[in-house]
């Protein structure tokens, strides 16, 4: 798996998770969606994603996202 689609997995997974916090624990989980969102708006502009390094760190490798 490359270091884009890994990335997109996890952001993927942590809207499906916070919604569903949302929706069965507490109403303020939605502030996790939004935190997701933001951090992935702000990695489109800057190119600076968390999320990137951790996995990098992990030995997921850089490749093209989809062949």
């Amino acid at each position: 798996m490359s270091l884009d689609r890994a990335v997109t997995l996890f952001a993927g997974f942590m809207v499906l998770l916070s919604l569903a916090l949302t929706h069965w624990v507490h109403p303020a989980w939605v502030w996790l969606t939004v935190f997701v969102g933001f951090n992935l708006m702000q990695s489109s502009i800057t190119g600076f994603c968390p999320a990137a390094i951790l996995f990098r760190r992990l030995g997921v490798k850089p490749g093209a996202a989809f062949r």
